[in-house]
């Protein structure tokens, strides 16, 4: 007989990747599988989900704020705490283009692990998030200061930047 922590690893190991999409490249829909048991997914339900669409006209200083919330308010922690330390240190420096670059790369994957997996090089990035945004994520993420990395910024070095 298995033990129960043995039964409950294997247990977990399956029901977590049962529930891991497959990464393709770009996702435009997010399975849900409900409470099936096994993973024939022939009970997939597709969730489409809407195109991301830049916003052309969108003033910069708008487009750096939009920028600073979106990457303090992520769908997991982990790119909660790199994505808003990230753009604590680059995102008032950051051109239009690299701009125009990390707004892509935040906003259009529909999955937050797509984005933590490319950062930290565990898989290759697609070609159309490549760039120099990326280079300067992935370089951000390999922390050669070993700087302690356990929570978000707080916003007050904002109220600092505006006096």
């Amino acid at each position: 007989m298995l033990s129960s922590v043995v039964a409950k690893r294997l247990v977990t190991g399956v029901c977590q990747a049962a529930w891991r999409p497959a990464v393709t490249g770009l996702v435009s829909s997010r399975g849900y599988r409900g409470d099936a048991p096994d993973d024939t997914r022939g009970d997939l339900i597709e969730i489409p989900l809407p195109p991301w669409e830049e916003k052309a006209d969108e003033p910069t200083d708008i487009k750096r704020r939009r920028l600073l919330y979106e990457s303090r308010k992520r769908g997991m922690l982990e790119n909660c705490i790199l994505l808003s330390l990230f753009a604590k240190r680059y995102l008032n420096t950051m051109s239009e283009n690299q701009l125009q670059q990390y707004d892509r790369l935040i906003n259009e994957p529909s999955n937050d692990w797509d984005i933590y997996y490319w950062a930290t090089e565990a898989q290759p990035t697609p070609d159309v998030y490549q760039g120099e945004v990326m280079d300067m994520l992935k370089e951000f993420t390999k922390n050669r200061n070993h700087e302690q990395r356990l929570d978000a910024p707080s916003l007050e070095y904002l109220d600092k930047e505006s006096q």
